[in-house]
């Protein structure tokens, strides 16, 4: 809930911030302060706050009620910034956000551009000028440019929602942009560099064949591009300089059974913080002192669980009845045999978002629990390029639910799973998909639990923040339209199909959900206790789209154990360590 500040060498931190309403959501130094951002119970509208050292000159930098703010640039090592920083926020119209410097010591706010067109997005170069806007026009992206602060922005790249062209930095001498792009008939991203005075891609960074590139990172210091990254099962890196790659072979011999990550650097690039875990070790983190090549352990992440005592999460990959190939983890409780367990289909929310390996809180509290855990990557699921995530378009509760059925039913073939001890659990777009599993597919499950899930299409639709309004051309597009495509989503919505749900349910609600609204849990918690299903329900007035205070969390997740023992009936795994 708080922030902390630890001297290296010290035996004690230092408690920062005394915040007793919310848990706090990022935060970031910048000089000696600390920047950090919270909402007020859940409901999305973030407040970006700053405290000094000793936590005596905590402040709110934004407006604390009925704003969305977020840090745009931080300004780092700019002259004449060093207390500064750029935000944006959608304190004039509630639609778009438009960016301020912002003195993070005096709280001092000045407006950077007088947004008439509402533009939504903002990108600076590395001098923190803001040099590209970015707005949607109905179901196209559009991309402005201007070379100074004097002129205008121009128009210089519109592309169909379904392209991608990601904007990520400015190359340094601050003429072309790199970006994340499908262009030009591709079907997976690629990094590319983009001139912008020509209006015309430039050479290609990085590409791979089968997986979205996501990601490049650079050096502040030596003003070179030194890693790209992509997610296949895993996250993966692509050093682009010899210096790079070196300090990640040094760092990878002194961890050989982990994944290595930089997570920070000093301006001088010789002295690092090094992240290092896997799917059973949630992270340490180390100082690493690379002129005496020395590391030394810093933190630890939940110390008190030992990796041998949990499990392993596996790649799996299967075909979907219509022939696709759909990848997925699996977690297996440690020290049972594979064969007839009681299963969990845990399912990601978005849609379009994926599970990827590493530490999985959720996977291993059920795995420990004595549970199967199956996460899939259904189509629509990101990273598998243009197509996969296209063959998603209006099939909510259709290929999109028959994929996480194929799943259950391929863990059934194998004999993993019992058949008559499945559950389908999720969050968001997952509780979606809990409430269609039981609804088209009833009798393949014995319970299910949904979480902040929505239930009407109609509702979910009406109900969106108003920042979402000049995205919704786009969702009539991937989900469908509530009045051309009325027939389609009355039958994707489990709230007009609950006579179908004859497994007890468990529901959990943020009461200042704005994305899924509580009605969208009222509707079908009333439905089945008129007919005689049994349905538990969790509110959680403090909370919105998800439980993020601690307190709720452990409610949330002690109350699921409790119902998935009633239901699908096993007992904690009793593991030595």
């Amino acid at each position: 809930m708080n922030l902390f500040v630890q001297k290296i060498g010290d035996a004690a931190p230092l408690q920062v911030t005394f915040d007793t309403v919310r848990d706090i959501g990022g935060y970031f130094w910048k000089g000696d302060r600390l920047v950090y951002s919270r909402d007020i119970n859940g409901d999305e509208n973030f407040i970006i706050f700053s405290a000094s050292i000793d936590g005596k000159d905590a402040k709110a930098l934004t407006p604390e009620k009925g704003v969305r703010a977020g840090t745009m640039d931080d300004l780092h090592n700019i002259p004449g910034m060093e207390q500064s920083i750029m935000i944006q926020m959608n304190k004039r119209d509630p639609q778009f956000f438009d960016p301020y410097l912002c003195n993070i010591a005096t709280g001092e706010l000045k407006p950077l551009y007088a947004n008439k067109e509402n533009f939504e997005g903002w990108i600076t170069d590395h001098t923190g000028l803001i040099r590209i806007a970015t707005k949607t026009d109905g179901t196209d992206q559009v991309l402005f440019h201007r070379a100074t602060e004097e002129e205008p922005f121009k128009e210089i790249l519109r592309t169909s929602f379904k392209d991608s062209f990601d904007p990520m930095f400015f190359t340094f001498d601050n003429k072309n942009v790199f970006a994340s792009s499908n262009l030009n008939g591709r079907d997976k991203r690629a990094i590319v560099e983009y001139d912008l005075a020509g209006n015309k891609e430039v050479r290609e960074i990085f590409a791979n064949k089968d997986y979205d590139a996501n990601g490049l990172d650079y050096s502040r210091k030596r003003k070179v591009i030194t890693t790209a990254s992509f997610t296949s099962w895993k996250s993966e890196e692509v050093h682009l300089d010899e210096i790079t790659k070196a300090r990640h072979e040094k760092l990878k011999a002194k961890f050989p059974a982990y994944e290595v990550y930089v997570y920070g650097e000093n301006d001088e690039e010789n002295k690092f913080m090094v992240w290092v875990g896997n799917d059973r070790m949630p992270g340490k983190y180390f100082f690493y002192d690379e002129a005496a090549d020395k590391t030394e352990e810093m933190a630890t992440l939940y110390p008190w669980l030992n990796e041998n005592d949990l499990a392993e999460m596996k790649p799996i990959e299967y075909k979907t009845r219509d022939g696709l190939t759909v990848h997925g983890y699996l977690t297996l409780p440690k020290g049972r045999e594979a064969k007839n367990l009681p299963t969990v289909l845990m399912v990601h929310g978005g849609p379009w978002a994926r599970d990827i390996w590493g530490y999985d809180s959720e996977a291993q509290f059920l795995a420990n629990r004595g549970y199967a855990v199956l996460q899939v990557n259904f189509r629509g699921s990101t990273g598998y390029g243009r197509e996969f995530w296209m063959k998603s378009f209006k099939q909510w509760g259709l290929t999109m639910q028959d994929d996480l059925t194929d799943g259950v039913q391929w863990l059934k073939k194998e004999g993993i799973a019992d058949s008559t001890r499945i559950a389908i659990y999720g969050g968001s777009y997952g509780g979606y998909a809990t409430l269609a599993g039981i609804t088209k597919t009833p009798e393949l499950y014995a319970c299910a639990v949904d979480y902040v899930g929505v239930s009407n299409m109609f509702t979910f639709m009406k109900t969106v923040p108003p920042y979402w309004e000049p995205f919704k051309k786009m969702m009539y597009e991937m989900v469908g339209d509530p009045q051309a495509d009325s027939l389609l989503l009355a039958a994707a919505s489990p709230v007009f199909h609950v006579d179908k749900i004859t497994c007890p349910l468990f529901i959990a609600q943020g009461a200042t959900d704005p994305r899924v609204n509580k009605a969208e849990s009222d509707q079908v918690v009333e439905a089945l206790k008129a007919r005689g299903v049994e349905v538990q329900y969790l509110v959680k007035d403090n909370e919105g789209h998800g439980f993020r205070n601690q307190e709720n969390r452990f409610e949330f997740y002690g109350a699921m154990e409790k119902f998935l023992e009633e239901h699908i009936g096993t007992k904690p795994v009793a593991v030595k360590g």
